[in-house]
C-alpha cells in the first residue's frame, strides 16, 4: 500500500450533528486519549507558520498515541485548486502538509468540517473514510428528546412528538434541555413545555435560525 500505517477519516456535518461525540466514543471504545485541535486557531496569516503548527501538533500526538481530532477544518480547506496568486499557492501547501501529516500519522486522525463540497476531489481521494452526519429527522429528534433528560429529572407532562417538530440538531437539543433544567431549578418547578419552548427559541436565535411563531408571543 502506498499510504501510511494509520487511519484517516473525514467527518462532515452541521454543528451539533454528533461529529465530536462520535470522536469521543471512538477514543473511549479504543481506550485512547482524545486530542482535539481547533484548526481555526492553528491557521496563521504568516507564511509558513501554519505548516509549522501542524507539524508540531502531529509530533505531539504521535508521542502520546492519541486519537487526533482536527475540528473546524473549514478554516483550512476550500476550493483552492485554481492558483491565482501567492496566497493560493501557500493555501494549497498548507493543505498538502496537513494531508501528508495525516497519512504519515501511525494512529487515527480525523478531520471535521461542515461541508465536503469545499474540499477538492484530489484531497478527498487521500482520505480513507468519509462519514456524513446528517441533520436528524423528526423520528430521530423524538428519540433524542426522550433520552436527553435523566430519570431523576423533575419532568412535567412533556409532548416529545411536538418537541421533535422543532428543527434542532442533537447538540442543540442538549443545550435546550440543559437551559430549561437550569430555569426550572431557578424557579423551583418542574421542567415544563413552556420552559423548553422558551429555551428552544433562544437556541434558534443564537444560531440565526428561523423561529416558530410562538416565539414571538
Amino acid at each position: 500500500m502506498d499510504r501510511g500505517p494509520g487511519i484517516t477519516a473525514l467527518f462532515v456535518g452541521r454543528p451539533g450533528t454528533g461529529k465530536s461525540l462520535a470522536a469521543r466514543v471512538l477514543a473511549s471504545t479504543l481506550n485512547l486519549e482524545l486530542c482535539r485541535i481547533d484548526l481555526s486557531r492553528v491557521v496563521s496569516k504568516y507564511i509558513g507558520e501554519t505548516e509549522k503548527n501542524l507539524r508540531r501538533i502531529f509530533d505531539a500526538a504521535e508521542d502520546g498515541g492519541a486519537l487526533l481530532f482536527l475540528d473546524e477544518a473549514d478554516a483550512l480547506f476550500g476550493k483552492r485548486s485554481d492558483v491565482r496568486d501567492s496566497h493560493d499557492r501557500y493555501a494549497n501547501l498548507e493543505l498538502q502538509v496537513l494531508l501528508a501529516e495525516m497519512e504519515a500519522y501511525a494512529g487515527i486522525a480525523i478531520i471535521a468540517m461542515q461541508a465536503s463540497e469545499e474540499l477538492e476531489p484530489a484531497f478527498l481521494r487521500r482520505l480513507r473514510f468519509i462519514v456524513n452526519f446528517p441533520f436528524p429527522s423528526v423520528a430521530e429528534r423524538q428519540r433524542i428528546w426522550e433520552k436527553v433528560f435523566p430519570s431523576s429529572a423533575p419532568l412535567g407532562p412533556l409532548d416529545f412528538a411536538s418537541l421533535a417538530e422543532i428543527e434542532l440538531t442533537g447538540g442543540m437539543i442538549r443545550e435546550v434541555a440543559l437551559n430549561a433544567a437550569f430555569r426550572a431549578a431557578h424557579e423551583q418547578t418542574s421542567i415544563t413545555m413552556d420552559l423548553i419552548g422558551n429555551a428552544a427559541c433562544t437556541e434558534l436565535r443564537k444560531w440565526d435560525r428561523p423561529v416558530p411563531e410562538a416565539c414571538a408571543e
